[in-house]
């Protein structure tokens, strides 16, 4: 029996007792009514009621899983990361560390979908590789309630994407995108603000600079010498598609 932290109340018909997820580490916390199949939750997560974690998918140390998501066999999610209620998280998909994922958000896993038991279908879904494609979100991403990702592509480290919104095409490291289709309307800063014209962060003052279509914090070439710092001339990201297909 694993020493997971279960919420110590009486059982009651709207509460009632469970055995926790198997081989857990220490100090996780499961609620009574989550449904938890998987021996690979991390340290200090809490995965909250109704909640249902398969067999076979990771869930990393300090995260917050909320009530009524789905986590099936295959996926992967880092450390740290908050997933808001109702989230569906699909085998193939790899969420980094310190991520947010907002209420509501669906993950998707096969372009052409049918079902895997009609006959004309069947011969396609006998190897996953015919059909399963993988998603990945990079560390500090945030993903907006209720927004739509469809398959195979890859969401930046600290990119943002809008409430709502529909992602068709992968996303670059910090931009942020909107819309259906989701379209690129900015850049974040690691802290999760927006970016003024001199890509100096709103909020933390954080300065950043292209390079090449690249955009990194500034302070240091590649050579490694102090980049010259011109935080008075306007830089406006360009709203172009920038490396490896994304937006």
């Amino acid at each position: 029996m694993s020493d997971v932290v279960v919420e110590a109340k009486p059982a009651s018909p709207w509460r009632p007792e469970r055995i926790p997820c198997a081989g857990a580490l220490p100090q996780a916390f499961i609620h009574p009514q989550a449904i938890c199949e998987s021996d690979r939750i991390g340290g200090g997560t809490r995965i909250w009621a109704f909640a249902h974690v398969m067999p076979g998918a990771a869930v990393g140390s300090e995260c917050n899983i909320g009530s009524h998501c789905f986590i099936e066999s295959g996926a992967n999610v880092g450390d740290r990361v908050t997933i808001k209620n109702g989230v569906m998280v699909w085998e193939g998909v790899r969420i980094g560390d310190d991520c947010f994922v907002g209420p509501g958000v669906l993950f998707t896993n096969d372009r052409h979908p049918r079902s895997p038991r009609m006959p004309e279908a069947a011969d396609r879904y006998s190897q996953k590789g015919n059909w399963l494609l993988k998603t990945t979100v990079g560390r500090g991403a945030s993903i907006g309630a209720g927004a739509i990702l469809l398959p195979g592509i890859s969401i930046g480290a600290y990119a943002s994407v809008g409430a709502g919104a529909v992602v068709t095409d992968g996303v670059a490291a910090h931009r942020i995108v909107v819309g259906h289709p989701a379209r690129p309307v900015g850049w974040a800063c690691i802290c999760g603000l927006p970016l003024r014209d001199t890509l100096q962060c709103s909020d933390c003052a954080q300065q950043y600079e292209f390079r090449g279509h690249q955009l990194s914090l500034a302070g240091s070439s590649a050579s490694g010498t102090p980049a010259p710092s011109n935080r008075s001339t306007p830089l406006r990201p360009p709203l172009v598609r920038g490396e490896g297909g994304c937006l």
